[in-house]
């Protein structure tokens, strides 16, 4: 059994309009030869009317019509013009329909006979259609009247064969045959051209292609665990997969729409205008911690619209903040265990030296002294990770010949809502270790760091102050840079892009105070309410996506 191959969109394509262009060609011929049929049969009308006026006008078909003989007069007559005239035939008949003048001479004398003579007959001129064996003739009825125009002598008719449709097809033939030959190649060519285009546009690919090809593309953008959001050049949605509503918390079916009515507040349309990207910001969305990515679409070097991806990052943030207290912890252990084997090295050696008493000294200084910092922490810092985190960088910053102090005003006793312990721990952590980096190679063993960390449920407010080399000019702007690193290490420059991120995320303010050779102060500003007032009076929502 033989299978037939596939017909190709090119090949639909170039049949269809060749067969459109035919039809169409054929259907203008049809109505041209169709006006110029009724256009010749109103010229052949207004011809054999102009004859019969001219002969009803004559003195000698008057006179003939008033003799008994006169069709001797009338015949030669009639014969004569219908010759030179060429029409069909010209008959003259009196009031009583005898016949005066006929093409064949044996129906002189005769009864006309041709059913529409009446109005004729009543000094009426008028056209008049008539089927005979040969076809369809046009006759002219025109009435005879003496002299004075009083009294009516008789009628001419003059008649006229009218060629019919498919005469007219078949004389016209060649030129038919011609206007369709050339307009269907011109229909075959353009076609042709057509389907190329099309098929160029679509990048070869056929319907059933292009068909499987969205399905497949639906079920991937679907099967995908991030949001997806994209709108075209006109603002409307064209992509919203079943993650981005359960995120967004939108029920209803938001493709079509334009997006600021689907999602109040968009980005998408400034992003598409202004042609940025926005990578992996920090966001909330209905109480969902969010990674979002916003960028343009661009074919062809031009923007046909923008995509928006959204990654949870709830339970992700949850196991970070635990293996990040995990961290600290260890850190903290660590430098600890390095300090008290430097303080148990030191007492060792007294008792080896036989001073017990300076021994015991050294001994309850250091008690009291750990005593007092942990009493401080649990006692103005609610938070056990916040103050193992800055227990571990006292203990790092001794390590590297520094003081940190702890501003005896601090006091932590709750967290506001929106503030997660995660975030706060990647602010201290990394403004804390750049302030030791800065001050233990400068100052050699009098550098000193200075703490305040105040805040409840209103905010949070961080102070960290050092007496390290400063941050030069030149360099000022470019500290939150990501990547961005006086250190010369791979790896190094992204912990103030992280606290500026987790800042911004908060709707927090940073401020960097700093004079070369004398030292830097950061301090930062996290706000609680959910909702804030900015300029203009207009207030945000720190809940929405956009």
């Amino acid at each position: 059994m033989l299978r037939l191959l596939p017909i190709t969109m090119r090949t639909r394509i170039a049949v269809v309009v060749s067969a459109i262009v035919v039809l169409a060609v054929v259907s203008g011929n049809l109505l041209v030869v169709g006006k110029v049929t009724k256009a010749y049969e109103q010229e052949l009308g207004n011809r054999v009317m102009a004859i019969g006026q001219s002969l009803a006008q004559s003195p000698t078909i008057r006179e003939g019509l008033s003799s008994v003989s006169g069709w001797r007069i009338i015949q030669p007559i009639a014969e004569r013009v219908r010759l030179v005239t060429k029409v069909d035939y010209i008959v003259v008949f009196d009031m009583n329909k005898v016949r005066y003048s006929h093409p064949l001479e044996g129906r002189i004398g005769t009864v006309f006979q041709g059913g529409d003579e009446g109005p004729a007959l009543a000094e009426q001129s008028y056209l008049s259609r008539a089927v005979g064996v040969e076809g369809q003739s046009i006759r002219a009825f025109v009435p005879v009247m003496d002299e004075e125009g009083r009294k009516q002598l008789g009628v001419v008719v003059v008649g006229i064969m009218v060629p019919t449709f498919l005469k007219f097809m078949s004389d016209y033939r060649v030129d038919l045959y011609l206007s369709l030959f050339i307009g269907t190649s011109l229909g075959l060519v353009g076609a042709w051209l057509l389907a190329n285009k099309i098929k160029k546009q679509m990048r070869n690919m056929e319907p059933e292609e292009i068909a499987r090809l969205l399905e497949e593309r639906e079920a991937l953008i679907q099967s995908i665990g991030e949001g997806i959001i994209a709108i075209d050049q006109k603002e409307r949605i064209t992509v919203f997969n079943d993650q981005a509503a359960q995120l967004l918390g939108i029920t209803a079916d938001a493709i079509g729409k334009p997006i600021n009515e689907a999602i109040a507040g968009s980005h998408l349309p400034q992003l598409m205008r202004e042609g940025m990207s926005h990578q992996r910001q920090i966001q909330y969305v209905n109480d969902t911690i969010v990674l979002v990515s916003r960028v343009p679409i661009v074919v062809d070097k031009q923007i046909v619209g923008a995509v928006a991806t959204i990654q949870d990052r709830t339970e992700l943030y949850k196991l970070a903040e635990e293996l990040t207290g995990v961290k600290k912890f260890m850190d903290a252990l660590r430098a600890q265990n390095h300090e008290y084997m430097n303080k148990l090295h030191t007492i060792a050696g007294l008792i080896q030296l036989q001073r017990y008493d300076e021994a015991i000294e050294r001994i309850m200084t250091f008690t009291e002294e750990q005593q007092e910092q942990s009493r401080f922490l649990t006692q103005r810092i609610a938070d056990y990770s916040i103050s193992g985190l800055i227990l571990g960088k006292m203990s790092r910053a001794r390590e590297q010949g520094v003081r940190l102090i702890l501003d005896p005003a601090s006091r932590l006793p709750k967290l506001p809502e929106n503030v997660a312990v995660h975030d706060l721990l990647v602010i201290l952590g990394n403004l804390l270790e750049n302030a030791i980096d800065a001050t233990a190679g400068y100052r050699q063993g009098n550098g000193e760091i200075r703490l305040r960390l105040e805040g409840n449920e209103d905010g949070v407010e961080i102070e960290v102050s050092d007496n390290g080399s400063g941050i030069p000019e030149e360099i000022r702007d470019k500290i939150f840079e990501h990547g961005f690193t006086t250190k010369g290490e791979r790896g190094q420059g992204i912990g103030l892009s992280l606290v500026r991120q987790y800042v911004q995320f908060q709707h927090g303010t940073i401020e960097v105070h700093s004079v070369p050779q004398e030292g830097t102060t950061f301090s930062i500003y996290l706000p609680a309410p959910a909702f804030f007032p900015v300029r203009g009076g207009e207030e945000i929502d720190l809940h929405r996506y956009y």
